[in-house]
């Protein structure tokens, strides 16, 4: 049979198309594969990479750029969570304050201030005010109620070394020196009470994430895919795990084989925890929740105002719902922020689906998300009256902490999305589950990180912790042992009960972070 040249050119086509089918069918493989680009996934990176530099990585973010969703710096409050300001933190119980939390959540921000230390001494991380920055946090309260429940709360914590630097007020000119802006214009009559910490920090985790991923592309052994969805999860014969992705500009497909999956994507965790198929995720539903903030770059108001100012949250607020007033930095502009606001949405992420809720519902989850509805009423009205809030409203909460505050010079913002846990309880139905929460898969081959605050501030100790679930054999190594305590001095040691610990721990690290020496601040 005779070839023309236009049958050539048919089974060249064919040939190509074959050959191209072929390429994508197969698979990348690697030892670790990162779904998300935000502050939990390049945390993650970061350690693997210091403790395993042979190991190969791949992340894989669904926008064009990492840190888009939570982690970026408008999406979230910016705040060194450790406890210095944040009530919730010190609950009440039978009439006595319990610290406990506090405690736990101080500790973990000391890890994340001595990785972030080592990453710096490292050049990782580069110039240190572009992402953390000395920002005193401060509790401020009225009414006789709250004001003893604020000296009572600071009186408990002074047990604490921790805590030392904190100072307490309920003088108005003494006030007046922190925090001008919030006294100006105010009631002289209203009683006020503040506790106030002059080494809190501002902390942008977006930039971290950048110069952590912007490093981690430095080595040979990580690749990064931006502008790739996620669209299944397998598992291979040899325990593996198969993931396939597309690309959101071009629509090409590509999947990724790794011995370890972690899932660090925010607010879309827990879908795809869903799709991976393990029984681990079966416990799990998520709500949604955002947030908006007012904000103003005001140089003549910026300039006046240096404190995270946080207030007590209203009845039913969750934790991430606490108003503040606060200082930033972002882009290195300075600015602040009031707020959250609440806001509904039915989607995961800012930038995901009105379908999210819904799709991540299943015959396992329906019913302890029904439960915690019903049980937890206090918060759905709260978010109800949230959503139904007028402008008015939103500055009339502005004005009782920054009374003088003009609508001019304000402009409504919307931040990220985040998803609060509801995990499955044979009791109750259902717990509304407040922090993080690491799910992994019993032979530690998959891992993922569900819920909010204080999410970002802790991702050191947090990822540090998964490390010790999925690689514990490789943890108890003294090859592992050595680095870890190398990156964190304190690393087994309870700071809270090492006075002395502390003094060298912050010393350390204000050093190198270019932050406030706290020996200062306690009159060391």
């Amino acid at each position: 049979m005779k070839i023309t040249d236009k049958s050539k050119w048919a089974l060249a086509g064919l040939a190509l198309a074959l050959g191209l089918h072929a390429q994508a069918a197969e698979s990348k493989r690697v030892d670790v594969l990162l779904v998300g680009g935000g502050i939990m996934s390049s945390t993650l990176a970061v350690w693997l990479n210091e403790l395993e530099p042979s190991w190969s990585m791949q992340m894989v973010e669904r926008l064009d750029k990492v840190a888009e969703e939570s982690s970026n710096g408008w999406n979230n409050a910016g705040t060194g969570h450790s406890a210095l300001a944040e009530l919730n933190y010190t609950p009440e119980k039978d009439g006595k304050i319990d610290i406990s939390k506090a405690v736990e959540i101080n500790e973990s921000f000391q890890v994340t201030r001595q990785f972030l230390a080592w990453q710096v001494k490292q050049g990782v991380l580069k110039n240190p005010r572009s992402f953390i920055n000395t920002t005193p946090h401060m509790s401020f309260v009225w009414g006789d109620d709250n004001i003893s429940f604020l000296k009572r709360r600071y009186q408990a914590l002074q047990a604490s070394p921790l805590f030392k630097p904190m100072e307490y007020s309920e003088d108005p000119a003494q006030i007046a020196k922190w925090v001008p802006l919030m006294m100006e214009g105010r009631d002289p009559k209203q009683k006020l009470a503040v506790t106030w910490t002059p080494i809190g920090t501002d902390v942008n985790f977006g930039e971290i994430t950048r110069q952590y991923v912007g490093y981690l592309q430095t080595r040979p052994n990580f690749d990064l895919k931006l502008s790739s969805e996620v669209e299944a999860i397998t598992r291979n014969d040899d325990g593996s795990w198969h993931v396939q992705y597309k690309n959101l500009k071009d629509g090409s497909s590509a999947a990724t084989d790794a011995k370890f999956l972690f899932i660090g994507a925010g607010g879309a965790a827990l879908p795809l925890l869903q799709k991976s198929g393990i029984d681990e995720a079966k416990d799990y539903a998520g709500f949604p929740v955002g947030g908006s903030f007012l904000v103003t770059d005001n140089p003549a108001i910026a300039q006046r105002h240096m404190a995270k100012a946080y207030g007590i949250a209203a009845t039913g607020a969750p934790p991430m719902s606490v108003p503040h007033l606060d200082t930033r930095v972002l882009d290195g502009k300075r600015m602040i922020l009031f707020g959250p606001f609440a806001t509904f949405s039915t989607k995961f992420l800012k930038e995901g689906s009105l379908f999210d809720l819904f799709a991540s519902m299943s015959v396992h989850n329906t019913w302890p998300m029904v439960r915690v509805g019903v049980r937890e009423f206090d918060l759905v009205q709260y978010l109800v009256g949230q959503v139904l809030q007028s402008d008015d409203d939103r500055f009339a909460a502005l004005q009782t902490y920054f009374p003088e505050a003009r609508k001019e010079d304000w402009r409504l913002w919307q931040a990220g999305q985040r998803v609060q846990i509801i995990k499955k309880d044979e009791n109750l139905g259902g717990v509304l589950k407040l922090g993080t929460e690491i799910v992994t898969a019993k032979d530690g081959s998959i891992a993922g990180l569900l819920g909010a605050s204080p999410g970002a501030s802790t991702a050191p100790p947090i990822m540090l912790d998964l490390l010790g679930k999925v690689f514990k054999d490789k943890l108890a190594t003294p090859q592992w042992q050595a680095k870890v305590r190398q990156i964190i001095p304190s690393y087994g040691i309870k700071l809270n009960e090492h006075p002395q610990k502390v003094q060298e721990e912050w010393a350390y690290t204000s050093e190198v972070l270019q932050l406030a020496p706290a020996s200062e601040a306690v009159g060391q």
